[in-house]
């Protein structure tokens, strides 16, 4: 059950962010996961966050399947994802089992609080996965790199600093999958998602001289290169 690239959201439905990013992955014969911290259950202005939950559940699922993604979920509540050792370890699991070679997940400068909570959670999890010192039921595993992704949520300090060109057939998946959701094809919120993403990849693609792409920023160790001349 392992992956090369697994995408930590908070919510169910985060993964519109660097979906197409996970599209790319995939259609470079990699393999790809998506771990949910939380369903997003409060999200529905009339529907009950039991029933949402359930709805929240049964979409992301369809829509791993459209990325054929292997698919986590936690059981923490919308608005309510603590940043403590019991979730930091919960994701330190998932780590383990999934074996990612790169995490994605949530830039920490965000209007949610739980987009913000999922960040600060990761740099623990990813300690606690990688020591053997730390018993838990698999094997330890150490993940090489962690990106974060460009969320209109998480933009407070964004910086693009990677750029991933994606294909016109990746942006179509990504698109396929999302509208597994009906917050993404509009019955939910009137926020135009799939537009603003699609708009936002083309503006990127143009800055790199190219079509379409999607931006991560890193964590500031990893800004830090070795080199043997600066002409490299």
């Amino acid at each position: 059950m392992s992956v090369d690239v697994l995408a930590i959201g908070a919510h169910m439905g985060d993964e519109v962010a660097w979906g197409m990013a996970l599209a790319a992955h995939q259609r470079q014969g990699l393999s790809i996961g998506m771990l949910h911290l939380t369903p997003g259950e409060k999200g529905h202005k009339t529907m009950p966050p039991e029933e949402y939950a359930a709805q929240k559940c049964a979409e992301s699922q369809a829509c791993a399947e459209v990325l054929k993604a292997q698919w986590w979920a936690l059981d923490y509540r919308d608005g309510e994802l603590p940043v403590n050792d019991e979730v930091k370890f919960a994701i330190c699991d998932v780590i383990r089992e999934a074996k990612p070679k790169v995490i994605l997940t949530h830039w920490r400068g965000s209007i949610h609080k739980d987009h913000t909570a999922a960040a600060d959670n990761l740099p623990d999890a990813l300690f606690y996965a990688a020591l053997s010192a730390f018993r838990r039921a698999l094997p330890p595993h150490w993940v090489p790199r962690h990106y974060f992704g460009e969320n209109w949520e998480d933009l407070q300090g964004y910086e693009p600093e990677i750029y991933l060109p994606v294909l016109s057939e990746d942006i179509e998946r990504w698109e396929k999958a999302m509208r597994c959701y009906a917050l993404f094809r509009g019955e939910v919120s009137s926020f135009a998602y799939l537009d603003y993403y699609r708009a936002l990849a083309r503006t990127r693609g143009c800055e790199i001289g190219g079509e379409n792409a999607v931006t991560f920023a890193v964590p500031p160790a990893s800004r830090r290169r070795r080199v043997q001349t600066l002409t490299e």
